[in-house]
């Protein structure tokens, strides 16, 4: 066997020779796809590879710019450019996935094309390899690669840089593209600690209901839920009647949907500190942002009084500040603070005093 200095003074084919008597590697035939190079069909299959990869790069920059500059905010099927909006997510799975399917189809085309054809019977053993092992087994891949001639057939090597640069970049932008816009550039008016039951100018804002049909308002009095009962809400403003895409804007925010819910008469209930009189009676209004991860909390079950979040069941007690008692939440449902005007429509006497939805780096409660 020989020592370390030995090796280090092989040359690959040295190596790779060792190797092969070492792992009992019996080399039956080879043969370089192309002994004479630059020919007219060595070069066809050049481009035939390349051209997967190139593909490859074109898919990966429609992908970037879909994922960029497409229309991906949310339009009903009842608005102008929801058939657009309908296309964003097809467009970027589609131009992403054909980007990765041409990567794969370029390295299988050089594989098959351009690598050369070698019959190879190996002896398989137990155990971990030893030092002449890993070296040999590094010289073989070596010699593997300067046999491809991958060195000296440039389009390819051009056109994999490409595909693989713009790749990266995708899947940089995919993760990370979310994170770019700055949600702090507004101050304390920013996206993630006001929402739609913010009024600027101290307009009133009313609880809504979801008729389905955008302009059509109907506000939610004080006697029109049932004992037990539930109804998603969202906010309205008169000043905004008469404006569907402000009246469509508050429906399809993120953070506007509330859950108001009747208690029954006689429930024990138990209140937040300093959220003493958010109720309306009965009536208790959380937002349906679970503090988890973000879904909806859509079902309540009206004998244990809890509100539970499909995604990960978590659990919240209505008649408890709505806690968290099961699952992987680990706060209450934001409160809104709710009151009746002088003919019983329910409004928000504020926003929400805290953020609503799960939790993020500079969030304070």
């Amino acid at each position: 066997m020989p020592s370390d200095e030995e090796l280090a003074q092989m040359s690959t084919d040295d190596l790779v020779a060792l190797g092969n008597r070492i792992d009992d590697i019996e080399v039956v035939s080879g043969r370089e796809r192309f002994p004479v190079p630059g020919t007219r069909a060595e070069k066809r299959a050049v481009r035939q590879v390349a051209g997967w990869f190139i593909l490859a790069t074109i898919s990966g920059l429609l992908f970037l710019v879909a994922f960029i500059w497409w229309p991906w905010e949310y339009r009903s099927a009842t608005e102008e450019g929801a058939w657009v909006y309908a296309l964003y997510t097809p467009i970027i799975g589609v131009t992403f996935g054909f980007a990765v399917f041409a990567v794969g189809m370029g390295v299988i085309a050089y594989s098959k094309k351009l690598l050369p054809e070698d019959l190879t019977v190996q002896q398989r053993h137990d155990g971990r390899s030893s030092e002449v092992d890993r070296r040999t087994a590094a010289a073989r891949l070596i010699q593997t690669g300067q046999q491809s001639g991958i060195a000296r057939r440039k389009l390819i090597v051009r056109s994999v840089g490409a595909a693989g640069g713009v790749l990266g970049l995708g899947v940089l932008v995919a993760a990370f593209g979310g994170l770019v816009k700055n949600p702090w550039k507004e101050g304390p008016d920013s996206a993630l600690l006001k929402t739609e039951w913010f009024s600027p100018d101290g307009e009133r804002v009313y609880l809504r209901k979801n008729s389905g049909i955008v302009d059509d308002v109907v506000l939610v009095r004080a006697g029109d839920l049932e004992p037990g009962s539930m109804e998603t809400v969202f906010p309205f403003k008169e000043s905004q009647r008469s404006h569907p895409e402000e009246l469509a804007e508050t429906l399809r925010s993120s953070d506007s949907p509330v859950m108001l819910i009747n208690l029954r008469p006689n429930v024990p209930v138990i209140k937040r500190a300093g959220q003493e009189d958010f109720n309306y009676g009965t009536l208790f209004a959380y937002s349906k942002i679970c503090s988890h991860m973000g879904c909806p909390t859509s079902l309540y079950e009206d004998q244990t009084m809890r509100i539970l979040c499909p995604c990960h069941q978590s659990q919240f007690q209505a008649n408890e500040f709505a806690k968290p008692v099961f699952g992987p939440a680990a706060r209450p449902l934001a409160q809104l603070p709710i009151a009746a005007d002088d003919q019983g429509y329910l409004y928000a006497r504020s926003d929400f005093i805290e953020p609503v939805g799960p939790a993020f780096w500079e969030r304070n409660s």
